[in-house]
């Protein structure tokens, strides 16, 4: 029988281990599961139904009209989809999209001023609150932003584009730096 091929998060290397420093940190998050679903159901009612399918700590963050990205850092069982699966029949549809994501925490007192550097969305806390989330370009990257806390930030992006988009907050990272010591020194 030949060799099945195997799961090895993408940005699983040394080079990825997190960066913190000057009020800002980027970490690869773990590779659990990411679930697209598309219908007319309501955030509270798919809210009951993960619960019932076991995924009760999954977050919903709106991906479009009547779409939905439910991610979570666990695992999926498939158990656990199908449940989920046949209790939306009728209602909505779900895809796994858990091998063809990534995610990517951005923390930090400097990090609105990171992401400002490659994004148009308003990030302020009174228009952007905690649990709001954009689809939008960071660069010339396709995004998915979502406010985790006052000064966090989750991006979930296409796998083939993790490394790339890693290699870009990195960059701009130091350009956020050099930008937040300049306005430090200005009288």
């Amino acid at each position: 029988m030949p060799d099945l091929p195997q799961h090895r998060p993408v940005l699983s290397d040394a080079r990825y281990n997190g960066m913190s420093g000057s009020g800002l940190g980027l970490e690869a998050l773990p590779e659990g599961h990411l679930l697209h679903v598309l219908g007319a159901i309501e955030p509270p009612a798919l809210a009951a139904e993960l619960a019932k399918a076991g995924l009760a700590n999954s977050s919903i963050r709106k991906a479009g009209f009547r779409q939905w990205f439910v991610a979570g850092n666990a695992p999926l069982s498939s158990v656990s989809l199908d449940a989920l699966a046949a209790a939306l029949a009728g209602k909505a549809v779900v895809m796994d999209q858990s091998h063809g994501r990534v995610r990517i925490g951005v923390s930090g007192r400097s990090s609105r001023l990171l992401l400002s550097k490659g994004t148009v969305v308003d990030l302020d806390p009174t228009v952007f609150p905690e649990g709001e989330s954009a689809m939008t370009m960071l660069g010339h990257i396709s995004v998915q932003i979502v406010r985790t806390g006052d000064d966090s930030f989750e991006l979930t992006v296409l796998r083939s584009f993790a490394e790339s988009l890693w290699d870009e907050l990195t960059h701009m990272a130091a350009s956020a730096e050099k930008d937040s010591v300049s306005r430090l020194s200005l009288p």
